[in-house]
């Protein structure tokens, strides 16, 4: 009786301990629950960055995620292993002038495609806020990708979700040590365990339905036991910047004047 006693009280530890992981590190996502979001690859198919579909043709992700080697985006898919004719090539790419480095700011960047996305149950664009838009205290959220599950851990193939609520930027500052950038949004990833880690930079943090944030940075990048927010760039900040170059982009070719000036060829 005792063996089976410590067999089964082992069964419930290891058990519980699988829950917590998967608290901490998020769940994985129904498919087709997020039809929105991207991974964002090199030419070799290498997961870099998450993204999401603003317009069919258009991707919004991060500055930091611009690298020589990106090539394209996967739609439509939560497992990355089924990208196969799920691949679209980034034709151009338009960063925020003012980006120099992660944790200054101007974190985000436009991805232009080379074809429109075909939207079905599958791929769908998502809204984005107002300029006015203010998201209040604990408000809940949602932030997803393909990032590692653990501080220095692997990307994964299956795409996976976690909830966060929205923290006040005086407390969020304070935790931070009283410097943050402008026009950030911090949710998550302090005190609860539960928020992004590297190879999510990019992704959507969605409240409400809409996609307010771009997953920009953590502390120190660590990702089990964080003891600060996870901070976001605040896209309400860059809507008119984003209607500017995709309404530009909408009856003229980018590399066209006077769209010439937002964007740089990718290589």
């Amino acid at each position: 009786m005792d063996a089976l006693h410590r067999s089964l009280l082992l069964h419930l530890l290891t058990c519980l301990g699988q829950h917590a992981y998967a608290v901490i590190n998020g769940e994985k996502a129904a498919e087709g629950s997020l039809p929105f979001m991207v991974s964002v690859q090199t030419r070799h198919n290498q997961h870099v960055c998450g993204g999401f579909l603003i317009r069919q043709d258009f991707v919004v992700t991060a500055a930091q995620c611009d690298r020589p080697d990106i090539t394209h985006v996967v739609v439509g898919t939560n497992d990355l292993k089924k990208a196969d004719g799920k691949k679209i090539s980034i034709k151009e790419k338009c960063k925020d002038r003012s980006y120099t480095d992660v944790e200054e700011g101007y974190d985000i960047m436009l991805l232009k495609l080379s074809r429109k996305a075909t939207l079905d149950n599958s791929i769908t664009t998502i809204q984005l806020p107002s300029p006015t838009e203010n998201i209040k205290d604990k408000t809940p959220c949602r932030v997803a990708g393909w990032g590692s599950t653990r501080t220095g851990g692997a990307v994964v193939d299956e795409l996976r979700v976690v909830d966060v609520s929205i923290i006040k930027e005086r407390v969020c500052e304070k935790e931070w040590g009283g410097h943050l950038p402008y026009h950030v949004i911090c949710a998550g990833g302090n005190e609860t365990k539960k928020g992004f880690c590297q190879g999510d930079a990019g992704g959507p943090l969605v409240c409400n339905g809409k996609a307010v944030g771009v997953a920009s940075f953590n502390k120190n990048k660590n990702c089990d036991y964080p003891d600060a927010p996870n901070v976001y760039t605040d896209i309400s900040k860059y809507i008119t910047w984003i209607k500017k170059i995709t309404g530009c982009c909408e009856h003229k070719p980018c590399e066209q004047k006077p769209c010439k000036k937002f964007f740089y060829n990718i290589q």
